[in-house]
């Protein structure tokens, strides 16, 4: 099998743009690769470093998800950055070859300091973040890495790290492939990208009753105000989710255009349909929230399979970097 590795950043529980945008392929990849998920927990520091009072949560809050959607951890190993000391190794040994112009062009860097305004307060970890990424990645020898096409340029730089220390110092880490990911854009109930940071979000697991009052507040056709109007779901947020819970879409779309369907319809059956998808999603997590002694397992045991491979990248670099000193291991 080739070898998969994916960091996910800990922002909370996981919504419904997270589990169609990514996650739902993390599931699907592991019958064919051997994956690693690593919740990346050092990366989330990057921004958020004055605030950590629910980082503990986050983490264990996407755990939880993770396991519910169908993360197996007898095929995956699913463990947390911060407790593998090898990530900040191979972090630490990889900045020393990075050249800060390679960093400073990092089109999203680029993108935050324009739209943000943020050059004077940029931190290290932000500029530097791409080496730790890099570290994440040829630490366990991946050589497939799922992007969306946005994130192209991020592995292109993993990739460039990779040849210039297999240069310097012999071949030591394959250059990781991005895998395309047909990752949908899951619109927000307010009609922009669904997104914490707005607070437009509906999650996975969410309670039914906050569901439904999220679904009844989603913009709608602004066009079609009575019953009897026609519809165009184009531009409708509520047709939008019918298209990924929704069997008979064409009926929902003709009887939308016709003028024979009304909004508060359309959107009690989304409810109905969205709680029955995610129904055993939300009955396995609630199972696992009541047994978090089996998840801590769960990830102890990721954390040392994940460590039994990082190990020995760390030893093979050491060794190639002539700092290993006659050691094997002390």
């Amino acid at each position: 099998m080739e070898r998969v590795l994916s960091g996910i950043r800990p922002t909370g529980k996981m919504h419904l743009g997270n589990y169609f945008g990514a996650a739902i392929n993390w599931v699907n990849m592991q019958d064919e690769y051997e994956c690693f998920f690593p919740i990346v927990d050092w990366h989330a520091l990057t921004t958020r470093y004055e605030d950590i009072s629910t980082l503990s949560q986050d983490v264990w809050d996407l755990i939880l998800d993770l396991l519910s959607i169908g993360i197996d951890p007898e095929k995956s190993a699913l463990f947390i950055q911060s407790l593998s000391p090898d990530h900040a190794e191979l972090h630490i040994l990889l900045s020393m070859i990075t050249p800060i112009s390679w960093l400073e062009r990092n089109p999203t860097l680029k993108d935050m300091v324009r739209n943000l305004d943020i050059r004077e307060s940029i931190n290290y970890g932000l500029l530097g973040y791409p080496v730790l990424m890099t570290a994440d990645i040829l630490l366990y020898k991946a050589t497939v890495v799922p992007v969306g096409a946005d994130q192209i340029p991020h592995l292109e730089l993993a990739r460039e790290i990779a040849r210039r220390f297999n240069y310097l110092y012999g071949e030591v880490f394959p250059e990781p492939q991005p895998k395309l990911t047909e990752g949908a854009i899951f619109p927000g109930i307010d009609g922009r990208k669904m997104s914490k940071s707005y607070n437009n979000y509906i999650g996975v697991t969410e309670e039914p009753e906050s569901v439904k009052e999220k679904v009844m507040a989603t913009v709608t056709d602004p066009q079609k105000i009575r019953l009897k109007d026609k519809g165009h779901p184009e531009v409708c947020n509520i047709f939008a989710f019918h298209k990924f819970f929704t069997k008979e879409l064409d009926v929902v779309e003709k009887e939308c255009r016709n003028g024979d369907r009304g909004c508060v319809a359309c959107k009690n059956e989304l409810y109905n349909n969205l709680i029955n998808y995610f129904a055993p999603i939300r009955e396995k997590r609630n199972y696992l929230q009541a047994h978090l002694d089996l998840v801590k397992e769960i990830v102890r045991n990721g954390q040392e399979k994940a460590r039994k491979v990082s190990s020995a990248t760390i030893q093979e670099v050491r060794e190639h970097m002539g700092m290993s000193y006659g050691f094997r291991s002390i």
